[in-house]
């Protein structure tokens, strides 16, 4: 009993590697070839490899070692790299690009 309810959480962990793969994937397929080389990252055809080979991987061959390896690469990706493409595409915080003012709480206006 305790055996089947490890390997129905170990099924679940693949499961969310898998998504979180796949999520990754779509975001770096969305995002422009231009914004890649503006950021100063890897290129899109870099990242759209690794990011499929960890989708195949998730899906096709039940290695630890790779899925663990492709966590990592996909962990990358959405911590560092995708942040920096938003940021570079003019992304995130509801679309708005903040002028140079902008504090991390909205704009400063020197205190008056």
């Amino acid at each position: 009993m305790l055996m089947s309810g490890f390997n129905s959480l170990v099924g679940l962990l693949f499961i969310g590697m898998l998504v979180f793969a796949v999520v990754a994937f779509v975001f770096a397929a969305i995002a422009r070839e231009d914004a890649y080389r503006a950021a100063s990252k890897q290129s899109k055809q870099f990242w759209l490899i690794i990011l499929g080979i960890t989708v195949v991987v998730d899906l096709l061959l039940p290695m630890l070692f790779l899925q663990i390896a492709g966590l990592i690469a996909t962990i990358v990706f959405m911590v560092d790299v995708r942040p920096a493409l938003q940021q570079v595409s003019g992304g995130g915080r509801g679309g708005r690009r903040g002028s140079s003012s902008d504090g991390p709480y909205g704009p400063y206006n020197g205190g008056r």
